[in-house]
């Protein structure tokens, strides 16, 4: 029972290239996940932008085909 007990208090050391190692691949997989999210917000709101422009150039041809009164 000791033996299982110091081994779950003692973690194995790891060299500073390891530690290293980690950090790097957490910090890539941070930067990936921000990227995506990124990538994935821009395309929705290109796609929002291109849709209200197309409303908007639908709209002001509807309104120049009325005529004005000349009083």
């Amino acid at each position: 029972m000791t033996a299982i007990k110091e081994e779950l208090s003692n973690p194995p050391k790891l060299s500073a290239r390891e530690k290293a190692a980690v950090t790097d691949e957490a910090a890539r997989a941070i930067i990936a996940a921000e990227v995506h999210s990124r990538e994935e917000k821009t395309e929705r709101l290109r796609i929002l932008r291109l849709q209200r422009e197309a409303e908007e150039t639908a709209a002001p041809a509807a309104r120049t085909q009325r005529k004005a009164k000349d009083h």
